[in-house]
């Protein structure tokens, strides 16, 4: 009896379907790592140069242009050969791109330079080889003593020499009384800023 079923149980076994599911891999899609609660610090040639905290770190190391991403926000401080901290940035979202060593920061972008300017911007790009920041978008920039904007921006890495076009300007002005002289020598300076704008 025992034989019986033991043959009536192999049989009905034998005779079951096994479904087979086509899985499809999209390496553009597919990550090939994923990192909660991140506060690492990263180095090139031997030397710390790079402290970052995510909430969620995603790489797509195998996708035809391998990159890294952040959906939940990200904050880099950059580092001298001295561990000295030289910047700051935080965004919204971030995208790093490993072989061309760009950084793609996406909203309510904050940088601090080492002068102690704060950049403010909605979306920044860092390109590391060529040792460049810059953005085409709208950028504040508060000073000790004023407040620039404008639309379109480029800086060293280290945010200590920059550009900024199409820039306005908030400056303290001093209730000092003017001679004549110094009337005239501001309205010089002045019509040589409109026409070098210009």
């Amino acid at each position: 009896m025992v034989v019986v079923m033991l043959l009536s149980f192999t049989v009905s076994c034998s005779k079951e379907t096994k479904d087979v599911v086509n899985a499809t891999y999209d390496p553009e899609k597919s990550y090939t790592m994923k990192a909660t609660q991140v506060n690492t610090l990263i180095s090139d040639s031997g030397i710390t140069r790079y402290r970052i905290e995510a909430a969620e770190w995603i790489v797509f190391g195998k996708a035809k242009e391998p990159y890294w991403y952040f959906p939940e926000g990200i904050y880099v401080e950059k580092f001298d050969t001295l561990f000295h901290s030289e910047a700051s940035i935080k965004a919204d979202t971030a995208y790093y791109f490993d072989k061309k060593g760009l950084w793609h920061l996406i909203g309510n972008v904050e940088v601090e330079s080492l002068q102690g300017e704060r950049f403010d911007t909605s979306e920044l790009f860092w390109d590391q080889k060529k040792e460049k920041v810059y953005s085409e978008k709208y950028i504040r920039i508060q000073q000790e003593e004023q407040i620039i904007t404008g639309v379109g921006f480029e800086s060293n890495q280290n945010m200590t020499r920059y550009k900024i076009f199409n820039s306005q300007g908030e400056f303290p002005v001093e209730d000092t009384p003017q001679s004549p002289t110094d009337s005239v020598q501001m309205e010089r300076c002045l019509a040589v800023d409109s026409l070098k704008m210009k």
